[in-house]
């Protein structure tokens, strides 16, 4: 396991430190620390743009299609000062980390022509339909149809948790296709634009009072029969294998993000008293070492010389960071007490670190319940037997 970085690599890592930083205290120093995914989505829609123009968007895709050949380290290196330099979160993520990597590996040579260059330049905006109400975690249970008519997929149904599907230009669908198939056979991978009648969405308000989230429905909508990715069928796979994509680099700048998090939380600590309550140091130490465990997990599980595949140990960080930053926003709301407790102004805004505290309530849901995690630790990490599935 690769613990450290060359003197090669910590040069790349002042290169990308230094033009950040100076993004953020130039032109786009008003979109520095913004927490909220919804908030100023034009602006950060030019951001997406101004990365793409100085070739930082996608760094680990091939120079064709709008990348640097980056090396995994780099790739590591570039998240971390990302998170560093209090850029806010990439409205396109699910888009360059998650869509583009999807199309490259099971894509056609016209659909990378047709897809990749947009989401590069930051001009295609992607968000993900896979759960439905009733298919949450368990994707296999999803109920959406979809259909050939002439020259045109046509879909039907309902996905929820479409994050920033309002911003967005496009949106990858697993669909049944095969009347009568029952779990994860007889699904397909579709793009579909957003922009069209058979699509309507409706945001969901969180607890934090953003709303990040929506509704997507789909009545008749349609997309070209070259939308499909891989034959039909063949959804489930090309899910999963987009799931895998879903545990890559991104999670070293995510620890990053939490670092500034811990960080402004032992700031608050110190400044309000609180660090003198023994209790409140220990939670301190437990959730700083919490910390470095997790970065030494990823480092292992990212040194795995297979990146297409899902190991043990990219099995078990989902549940490790999520229940992790659970706890670390009840602790930021120990240590602010009542004053974490009221939001300033008349629009339901929150500072940073009450903000943690509401979004987190959610870490142990998305993206696989904990519940879900363990099962998929049980049976594919150690290979127990399959829970009985009535």
């Amino acid at each position: 396991m690769k613990l450290g970085f060359s003197p090669a690599e910590e040069q790349f890592r002042a290169e990308c430190a230094d033009w950040l930083n100076g993004q953020m205290a130039g032109e786009f120093k008003d979109i520095k620390g913004i927490t909220q995914l919804t908030a100023m989505p034009e602006r950060r829609k030019e951001w997406e743009q101004q990365l793409a123009a100085h070739r930082w968007s996608c760094i680990g895709w091939p120079e064709e299609w709008g990348g640097r050949n980056a090396t995994l380290a780099q790739q590591v290196i570039f998240a971390e000062e990302y998170a560093r330099a209090g850029v806010p979160g990439r409205i396109n993520h699910i888009g360059i980390e998650l869509a583009g990597p999807t199309i490259l590996t099971f894509g056609t040579d016209a659909q990378k022509r047709r897809f990749l260059p947009d989401i590069a330049a930051g001009k295609t905006i992607f968000c993900q339909g896979f759960s439905e109400p009733g298919a949450g975690s368990d994707l296999a249970s999803v109920r959406t149809k979809g259909r050939v008519e002439g020259d045109e997929w046509v879909v039907n149904g309902q996905k929820i948790w479409t994050s920033l599907a309002h911003i967005s230009d496009w949106i990858f669908v697993v669909t049944r296709t095969e009347e009568g198939s029952q779990g994860p056979k007889g699904l397909s991978f579709l793009m579909m634009p957003i922009d069209q009648p058979g699509i309507e969405i409706r945001p969901i308000r969180q607890i934090n009072g953003d709303a990040e989230f929506n509704e997507t429905f789909f009545t008749d909508a349609r997309c070209p029969v070259d939308s499909l990715i891989g034959a039909p069928g063949e959804g489930w796979k090309i899910a999963m294998g987009l799931l895998a994509f879903e545990r890559g680099v991104s999670t070293l700048g995510q620890q990053m993000g939490f670092r500034n998090e811990l960080d402004e939380i032992i700031a608050a600590a110190k400044a309000n008293g609180a660090a003198r309550d023994p209790l409140i140091r220990q939670r301190l130490a437990k959730a700083e070492i919490g910390l470095r465990l997790m970065r030494y997990g990823a480092l292992r599980m990212l040194s795995n010389s297979d990146h297409s595949k899902i190991d043990g140990a990219a099995l078990t960080y989902k549940i490790q960071w999520a229940s992790w930053r659970r706890n670390l926003g009840e602790l930021a709301m120990d240590v602010l007490g009542q004053a974490g407790e009221v939001a300033a102004g008349d629009h339901y805004e929150w500072d940073t670190l009450p903000n943690l505290f509401l979004f987190s309530r959610s870490d142990t849901i998305y993206g696989g319940t904990n519940q879900i995690q363990r099962n998929l630790i049980a049976e594919r990490g150690l290979g127990l037997p399959r829970e009985p599935r009535g």
